[in-house]
């Protein structure tokens, strides 16, 4: 496997960029496009999201309901021998004119330079699905 760190890099650095109101094809070139993100809980960006499309507008999604202020707090890379890594990673938004933090650790499948499917795994699901409460459309 290529360097899972520099994978990972790369995709939070477009992430910030995204979630900052900057250009989406960074991270969609981060991405497989047959990828698969898992969410959990029940919130407005909880689901399944499969395919580069589908992601793309979760992560629109989560930059829109954070008003341009999600950032992530990438921490610790966990590996191993194939081809699944973890890492944890806090994030930040102002939601409703409050700041608020939370932790998670992203597990990802990674093939080749891209990484083809996460699940998100809050710490405390509880304060992750009151953050992310927004609205369901």
């Amino acid at each position: 496997m290529t360097d899972p760190k520099a994978i990972l890099d790369r995709l939070h650095a477009a992430q910030t960029e995204l979630y900052s109101g900057g250009d989406p094809e960074a991270v969609r070139k981060v991405l497989t496009e047959d990828v698969v993100w898992h969410v959990p809980g029940r919130n407005s960006i909880a689901g399944e999201y499969h395919g580069a499309d589908a992601v793309m507008d979760y992560f629109r999604r989560r930059r829109d309901l954070a008003g341009n202020t999600f950032r992530l707090h990438p921490g610790e890379l966990l590996t191993g021998a194939g081809d699944h890594v973890a890492m944890l990673t806090d994030g930040t938004a102002v939601i409703d004119g409050t700041e608020l933090r939370w932790s998670t650790v992203g597990l990802y499948r990674l093939e080749g330079e891209r990484v083809a499917e996460c699940w998100l795994l809050p710490l405390d699901a509880q304060a992750f699905d009151e953050i992310w409460a927004g609205t369901t459309d």
